[in-house]
């Protein structure tokens, strides 16, 4: 067989013709319709980014892969860091089994219903004759799917292998060999077993940086701060008489704060979004994030403490 891309048909009665008359037997041809840009009829080409970036799923994902360039000193060039080349792709920490997994169901399909398959499921399931001859156009919120669902079958020590090399690069772990031997193999198993699917691709664990800083250098989203801390005008007291109960915790765990917190709350008679939210920011420097008291159990009890003083030296 000869399997290529539609725009060699054209290419395909020259070569049977030379084929013929030098006496060689015929391979059969099988010409495979192109991956179209996103919500068009065109073939996707890495010269038009300006174009896609118009496209809002596009535009996201190039965001994504920008905000990690500046994060862990990827160099950026338009002709190899865009999403229309592969590896843009390996540079955000997409699986190379999710990428093709995406790349078969453009223009193939099983049936009407099957989406995921292993290199050997594709091996096995994959034929000619349920190639499509319309070209299918790429959707970037889709390829993320297949990513955050092949991430999440992971097991923890390969997402942990994966996810090394970003916060490294970033400066949050130390560039060890052997990672399990490292002060922070513990506290990176930890969020990411917390943040779950929060983690879609390995550059995600990112997002959680604010777990390697030191306490008195911990950024704070200006807007969150203001909002949930300086313009609340009981968050202050609060926090304080919140800070107390959790230094008496003779245990720190998720379980043993979170009994803390509603003890708090129903004493106080407030609502816990009355102390939840500030306490987040305190403590994270960020208004959103995976569960509070996994969040606070992964901190420490020390670190916990000192991050709300911090923040209420601040308000």
């Amino acid at each position: 067989h000869v399997v290529r891309a539609i725009e060699h048909l054209s290419n395909t009665p020259r070569q049977v013709f030379i084929a013929q008359s030098l006496g060689y037997p015929l391979p059969i041809y099988a010409h495979l319709p192109f991956v179209a840009e996103p919500g068009g009829p065109a073939k996707l080409s890495k010269r038009k980014l300006d174009k896609y970036l118009k496209q809002k799923d596009f535009a996201s994902l190039f965001a994504v892969g920008q905000t990690l360039a500046q994060r862990t000193g990827i160099a950026v060039d338009q002709e190899t860091f865009n999403p229309v080349i592969v590896g843009f792709y390996r540079e955000l920490g997409f699986l190379p089994d999710a990428l093709l997994n995406y790349l078969l169901l453009l223009g193939w399909s099983l049936d009407e219903s099957t989406e995921d398959f292993t290199r050997q499921q594709m091996i096995e399931s994959f034929s000619l004759a349920r190639v499509t001859k319309a070209p299918a156009s790429f959707d970037p919120q889709k390829l993320v799917a297949f990513q955050a669902r092949w991430m999440h079958r992971l097991p923890l020590e390969q997402k942990v292998a994966m996810c090394w090399p970003y916060l490294a690069s970033a400066g949050c772990v130390d560039d060890a060999q052997d990672t399990s031997k490292s002060p922070h193999y513990t506290r990176v198993q930890q969020i990411i077993t917390a943040a779950d699917d929060r983690i879609k691709l390995a550059g995600d664990i990112l997002e959680f940086d604010d777990f390697f800083v030191a306490d008195g250098d911990l950024p704070y989203d200006p807007a969150a701060f203001d909002k949930r801390l300086k313009q609340d005008p009981v968050a202050a007291d609060l926090l304080r008489q919140f800070r107390e109960q959790l230094s008496e915790l003779a245990e720190f765990t998720a379980a043993s704060t979170e009994a803390c917190l509603k003890q708090f709350v129903e004493s106080q008679g407030i609502k816990f979004n009355q102390i939840i939210h500030a306490l987040r920011v305190s403590v994270t420097g960020k208004a959103v994030g995976f569960g509070m008291f996994d969040t606070l159990a992964i901190l420490g009890q020390s670190s916990s403490l000192a991050r709300i003083d911090r923040a209420l030296s601040l308000m």
